[in-house]
């Protein structure tokens, strides 16, 4: 039946929006009227409801619109949305039980809620969230499934919210005022009161708390709690940034005194405890511009011609004391985090740069894990425990790659028998199955007040190399200690599931387009023809994209103390052991590893799994604000580009228009589907591409286009883009 009436209604709201200041009737369509009635019956699904009783609650008194009312009544029933369970009388139809899952929001205000109960993503419209915002923990209750279409519910309860604080701009209004939040999955505005603007100001970026929020209110009600400072500025823009990722930029008085209290001397009893390495050559391998030393090797030629190698890390456990402030604020940080340009440290600086730090020429303490090697790293012994070093000589990676690449230089000796040893671990390595991704690093050159004067890239040389292969080998060795020769141990181990293979089989598919095939796509064969790919498209400018959708590809590493191996390196067991001031994860692998060497019992792998996870959790974080913090810079550099033409290359594909990532700097922008004007264009999901309805051109992932830039949107952190037009 179709529905030709239309009708006006009204819905109360308990704020404004800030668009729409004034009040007004709306007039709204057939199809507006059909989703208010499911809305009431929703609300009330045990209740049964006629016509009239649906009339009034709509306010609705005109025979015809009534009438119009009851019709809409049949068709939902007759399509089997609903149920008649009288004649005449309605209600909701059954329902198919419950999930619990995490709703991903759109902007546009409906949400997907993503489910291990559930194999498909379930739609949840607007008038179903209740309240429940992006990342909250819900359960839903689903809706009956239309033939053909995708599962519907609606929340029931908000089990957990993933978060009550948001970042973003104030709007001030004469009696009240809206922060307007940066977050794009946060498609409300948070009505503020003037008496919670605690001296925020018009414009001003802040953090504002949701602190009432009832289902029938358009807005939640929050409070400003922190004033960031006026939008642009360096400073306000990257505490923006850890802002809205929930995390701190700054410790707290209290933790920084814990911090003081801290003990920096070394005992004549505690060297005794240890072993001595401080008369074994030694040296630190990191960038240049570092300030935190966490790892150490050291070098030493056996009488039996083989070579020891130990691999030595800041002892940081010994100093940070279970129970204390500095460990508490660790466990919740459980990350550095790493902006364009800033460290935000895990531990204090007075541990992470002076006591802890591997500086050289000083005694340090250390946890180490050394290893006889042969002239072809075959290990013929290993040893673990606690030790005392001191650093001959601190090396940037650009100082050792010197040294490789001419074969000369100070302990150049030292340094090649190390660069060989590295090299034979890492060809036995990837003849294993393990994957050669070698993502190419984005790096700014800034200015003193933190503006971007131009953008590099660097990628991972064979001095990086050396330092990450001792790194795994400590790694896998230290996991296989436990989890091999100490079977039943509960354990921290970093793991990596298989790829998904449609996932795969859907990169195969794209990587035709510019002419590349994986001989072999299947998960237990992917590493050798993944790598033969990856060495094919070296220095190409299709690189970046390919690698990229490549690493979307795979799953994500995670912590957990359940080990299922690691795929991307082709290892059956892998820790993190080796990062101690930077990450959580290790400081446990320090205190589990302690206590299972001096004959402890396993730990409660359940209080684990839990830190595991928020470890986990927190690691995701940093890496979007990191991502977030380029995206801004990158922004930031193209703000006095436009007009300006770059060769770009399609990165993505959507209804909405057309990713490009520049060649030169890798400034990703969008073409909106609107600016393609010489046709109507529809998407193809399928082929990843726009075509165009008359003429048939096809715009697709890869392509090589000409762009300009016509946006560079700093608030938004958004680049806009049209086709260059043809040159006279």
């Amino acid at each position: 039946m179709k529905l030709l009436v239309h009708f006006a209604t009204f819905a109360k709201t308990e704020f404004m929006s800030r668009k729409g200041r004034g009040k007004k009737k709306a007039v709204i369509t057939p199809e507006s009227v059909k989703e208010q009635v499911l809305a009431i019956i929703s609300k009330s699904p045990a209740q049964g409801f006629n016509y009239k009783q649906i009339s009034k609650r709509l306010n609705i008194n005109d025979p015809s619109e009534r009438k119009m009312v009851s019709d809409i009544l049949r068709e939902l029933s007759e399509s089997g949305t609903i149920e008649e369970i009288n004649k005449g009388k309605y209600r909701a139809k059954v329902r198919r039980g419950y999930i619990t899952g995490t709703v991903d929001m759109t902007r546009m205000g409906y949400g997907f809620v993503k489910s291990e109960d559930i194999e498909e993503d379930v739609f949840v419209a607007a008038r179903n969230l209740r309240t429940a915002l992006h990342g909250d923990k819900v359960k839903v209750l689903l809706l009956p499934r239309r033939k053909g279409s995708r599962p519907e519910g609606e929340v029931v309860e908000i089990i957990e919210r993933w978060r009550n604080t948001f970042v973003g701009t104030v709007e001030i209004m004469p009696n009240f005022a809206f922060l307007i939040p940066d977050n794009r999955n946060m498609p409300f505005d948070l009505f503020i009161p003037s008496s919670k603007l605690n001296g925020a100001r018009q414009g001003q970026k802040a953090v504002a708390k949701i602190t009432d929020w009832n289902t029938g209110s358009k807005n939640p009600v929050a409070e400003i709690v922190e004033v960031l400072g006026e939008p642009g500025l360096h400073e306000t823009e990257m505490h923006a940034i850890l802002a809205e990722f929930e995390l701190p930029y700054r410790f707290t008085e209290e933790v920084e005194k814990d911090a003081e209290t801290i003990r920096s001397g070394i005992t004549t009893d505690e060297i005794k405890t240890r072993r001595d390495f401080r008369q074994v050559f030694t040296l630190t391998i990191d960038p240049a511009d570092a300030k935190d030393f966490d790892d150490a090797l050291s070098l030493k030629k056996l009488d039996n011609g083989n070579w020891e190698v130990g691999v030595h890390i800041a002892d940081v456990t010994h100093y940070v004391k279970q129970g204390s402030l500095t460990e508490e604020e660790a466990k919740q940080r459980a990350t550095s985090v790493y902006l364009v340009d800033r460290v935000v440290p895990m531990l204090p600086e007075r541990l992470s740069n002076n006591i802890c730090s591997l500086n050289p020429s000083e005694d340090k303490l250390t946890y180490s894990a050394v290893f006889e090697l042969n002239e072809k790293s075959e290990i013929l012994n290993e040893w673990y425990g606690r030790t005392i070093i001191n650093s001959n000589r601190r090396f940037s990676y650009e100082e050792v790659q010197e040294i490789i690449d001419k074969g000369e230089g100070e302990l150049r000796d030292e340094i090649l028998v190390l660069h060989k040893l590295a090299q034979n671990l890492r060809t036995r390595r990837y003849a294993g199955g393990a994957f050669s991704f070698e993502k190419v690093e984005v790096q700014f050159d800034l200015d003193d007040e933190g503006r971007p004067l131009g953008i590099k890239f660097r990628q991972m040389g064979t001095a990086n190399q050396l330092i990450e292969e001792f790194m795994i080998l400590a790694n896998l060795k230290v996991a296989e200690l436990v989890g091999k020769k100490m079977k039943g141990k509960t354990f921290v181990y970093r793991v990596h599931d298989k790829p998904d293979p449609e996932k795969i089989s859907d990169f195969s598919h794209f990587i035709t387009r510019f002419g590349y095939k994986l001989i072999d796509d299947d998960v237990t064969s992917l590493p050798k023809s993944m790598n033969k790919l990856l060495g094919s498209i070296a220095g190409k400018k299709e690189q970046n994209i390919i690698e990229t959708l490549a690493l979307r590809a795979m799953a994500k590493a995670v912590y957990s103390t359940d080990n299922i191996g690691h795929y991307g390196l082709a290892l059956k067991y892998y820790t993190h052991f080796t990062s101690p001031i930077r990450r959580y994860p290790d400081m446990m692998v320090h205190r589990l590893l302690t206590s299972y060497l001096d004959g402890g019992k396993p730990e409660e792998k359940g209080k684990f799994e839990k830190l595991c996870e928020h470890s986990s959790k927190m690691e995701r974080l940093a890496t979007e604000a990191e991502r977030a913090s380029i995206k801004y810079k990158q922004v930031e550099f193209m703000s006095d580009k436009t007009g300006k033409e770059f060769e770009g290359i399609i990165s993505g594909v959507t209804e909405w228009g057309l990713y490009v990532e520049i060649i030169e700097n890798q400034c990703e922008g969008m073409i909106n589907v609107r600016e393609l004007d010489d046709d109507y264009y529809e998407y193809d999901e399928e082929n990843y591409c726009l075509r165009g309805r008359s003429g048939g051109k096809v715009y697709t992932l890869g392509d090589k286009i000409t762009i300009e830039v016509v946006k560079a949107d700093l608030q938004k952190k958004q680049l806009d883009y049209r086709l260059a037009r043809p040159r006279q």
